[in-house]
């Protein structure tokens, strides 16, 4: 109490000494304050208006009188419009102070504008930035709070006739109402400004500021890398002359904001693959459909011929087809399992033998016997067995026998291979059996080893290539162990080669 009682009495002391100073010009009024000539007064500067980005870092600016506050954006601001008290008659000129108390949301400890006419420290620490409003021309507030009074009679006062010529401040000019207009030096061409510079208009004066995207280094306005303080692009930053913009690698696309690159289906966006595609992260990959392979643009799909890559595919001939193979078989032979040749036994099908004519299969095609193949003077006996009566003359100089078989082999059989057996089908006491092949060999691609004293095994040792037809005449010779018996059989063996190995 004592402490404002004192502040008081030093403010009404301040005010009654100023009442013998020198007056000084309506139109000259102090820092943080313009002359209004419509009220023919001095009145306070909205600095956060005129002031471009006045307050930095995220603060708030909040004007008071002769200056302006940066506060935190959280700040409240609470007006007391209280009406002081006057204790002088000195102080009856000043209007209502206006109290502007901005505290924290704690509501302690921050900074206040109060309406008493003193500058200094406020009980419990806070700064007092005070200002009293001028209700007339009687009274001024000065820089440092202090009440100045005015002579009405002073001989520089401008009377209120508005024909009278009146003395403007530095950077305002009369206008045609007869008051004091700023200056805009920016559109009057009067600034001093540089060519990289921007002109800001101010109250009774103008600044030069870098236009967006530069920054002021020395006096030279410079552009700003906004590539080189990340994280301004998601991929690749491209600078330019006061801006910047984003590119995306290639397989990415900016996303609406600009910023952020995002995967481009190509799968579903512009398919290039000519069978299958799969989208990945920034690409995408081509596939080809089974029996196909990839060119080598990587995107087209080319045969695969698969019969050109190896020959083991079929059995005889390969047939390539779009994306697949398929084997064929010659006459005679049919595809079983995809890829093997079958014999077609065309002696159970369709053949074209005559009634008295038998069909005889081989690999690749048939043949057609007689049913009858003795010739004079064999008679038939039993089904492919001819005898010579032993009553005709001609017989004893014959084989008794001749037996009629048949038999298939494949080309190009692995030699020596034993093809076929012969055995005697009677047997005589006391008698002596050998074997030989009595025709049909003369390039020697037979071979007949005696395997028992009744029985012989005829061996291919050449091989052997067809279609080729071989009658080989298998002759066996029966003696009595004393000589005076001898006899001999004959088996003719029609031997068919194949026209292929399977």
């Amino acid at each position: 109490m004592l402490k404002a009682l004192f502040l008081t009495m030093l403010a009404l002391a301040l005010v009654k000494s100023q009442d013998t100073e020198e007056t000084i010009t309506y139109t000259q009024c102090t820092d943080g304050y313009e002359w209004d000539p419509v009220r023919q007064q001095c009145k306070d500067i909205d600095e956060c208006d005129i002031v471009p980005d006045a307050c930095k870092g995220g603060m708030k600016c909040v004007n008071h009188y002769g200056g302006y506050l940066c506060l935190p954006k959280t700040a409240q601001i609470i007006v007391n419009n209280e009406q002081p008290q006057q204790e002088t008659p000195a102080a009856e000129g000043v209007g209502a102070a206006a109290n502007a108390a901005a505290t924290s949301g704690a509501g302690a400890g921050g900074m206040a504008a109060t309406g008493m006419a003193s500058s200094g420290v406020m009980p419990g620490g806070g700064f007092v930035a005070s200002a009293a409003a001028v209700a007339g021309p009687e009274v001024q507030t000065g820089r440092n709070n202090f009440v100045i009074r005015r002579n009405p009679a002073d001989a520089q006062r401008i009377p209120a006739n508005p024909s009278h010529r009146i003395q403007c401040a530095t950077g305002y000019e009369q206008s045609e109402h007869n008051v004091c207009q700023d200056i805009d030096e920016c559109t009057a061409g009067t600034h001093n400004c540089r060519a990289d510079q921007v002109c800001i208009n101010l109250r009774g004066s103008f600044a030069c500021q870098c236009p967006p995207g530069y920054q002021k280094r020395g006096e030279q306005c410079v552009d700003i890398d906004e590539c080189t303080i990340p994280p301004y692009c998601h991929q690749r930053c491209v600078n330019t002359p006061g801006s910047f913009y984003c590119q995306c690698s290639p397989g990415f696309q900016l996303a609406a904001n600009n910023y952020t690159c995002v995967d481009i289906n190509e799968c579903d966006a512009s398919n290039q693959c000519a069978q299958q595609c799969y989208n990945i992260l920034g690409s995408f990959i081509c596939q080809c459909n089974q029996g196909y392979e990839l060119s080598s643009d990587r995107l087209n799909c080319e045969d695969i011929d698969e019969c050109r890559t190896s020959s083991y595919l079929c059995q005889y001939q390969c047939v390539n087809e779009p994306g697949k193979f398929s084997c064929m078989c010659p006459q005679g032979y049919q595809v079983v399992r995809s890829r093997t040749c079958q014999d077609i036994n065309e002696c159970e099908t369709t053949n074209e033998c005559r009634e008295d004519e038998m069909c005889w299969n081989y690999h690749g095609g048939f043949r057609c016997y007689p049913r009858n193949p003795c010739q004079d003077p064999y008679v038939l006996t039993s089904e492919n067995r001819c005898v010579c009566p032993v009553s005709s003359a001609v017989c004893r100089e014959l084989p008794q026998s001749i037996v009629y078989k048949y038999m298939s082999i494949r080309s190009d059989r692995s030699v020596p291979s034993d093809i076929f057996q012969i055995q005697a089908t009677t047997i005589y006491a006391n008698t002596i059996n050998t074997f030989r092949i009595k025709s049909g060999n003369e390039n020697g691609e037979f071979y007949l080893r005696q395997t028992s004293p009744v029985s012989a095994m005829l061996v291919l040792v050449k091989s052997l290539s067809g279609p080729r037809e071989y009658i080989v005449d298998l002759e066996m010779l029966t003696v009595n162990s004393i000589g005076t018996f001898r006899t001999s059989s004959v088996l003719r063996l029609t031997i068919i080669v194949g026209p292929f190995s399977f």
